[in-house]
């Protein structure tokens, strides 16, 4: 009898481009600046990007603009989430005191500076990402945008969002 052998491999073959962009504002204020700015039509999705790690409830806003013309997808994500974790303390007083701590859970944990990513999935065209990039930081709120090399990317599955 014949043994087969199934290899399995855990490989990301979506080819996409990310770009990274530094700002403060607020992600819808975000997604607005990119449709006004660079002309895309990003909208917030029903469903968020959202997991469970250690207990916590982690959530990321999650916008996105097809362009049916061109074949593209644009996702416009926050790398940032903070989560309120509630310590309860007894003691033995007539007040009892709690603690709470903010957690930050990162997107990308190895991006940590970098507040938004945009990624971009084309099927056919070639986007023009340099002429993209220089649109994004030309927005006064924008500190700066930059594209990132894909390959280097270490937790590339965070950034399935269908």
């Amino acid at each position: 009898m014949a043994h087969h052998k199934l290899i399995l491999e855990d490989d990301f073959k979506e080819e996409f481009s990310l770009i990274a962009i530094h700002c403060s504002e607020e992600a819808y204020k975000m997604a607005y600046l990119l449709n006004k700015f660079v002309g895309l039509q990003l909208q917030r999705r029903e469903v968020d990007l959202d997991y469970s790690n250690n207990g916590l409830q982690i959530t990321f806003a999650l916008y996105e603009f097809e362009n049916a013309m061109l074949y593209t997808t644009y996702n416009l994500v926050g790398n940032k989430c903070k989560s309120l974790v509630a310590n309860v303390q007894s003691s033995s007083g007539l007040f009892g005191e709690s603690a709470s701590e903010t957690v930050t859970t990162y997107l990308l944990p190895e991006y940590k500076k970098v507040d938004y990513f945009l990624k971009i999935y084309s099927d056919f065209e070639v986007i023009p990402l340099r002429k993209l990039v220089a649109s994004i930081n030309e927005i006064k709120q924008v500190i700066s945008a930059y594209l990132i090399v894909t390959d280097d990317v270490k937790s590339k599955s965070n950034l399935i969002f269908d």
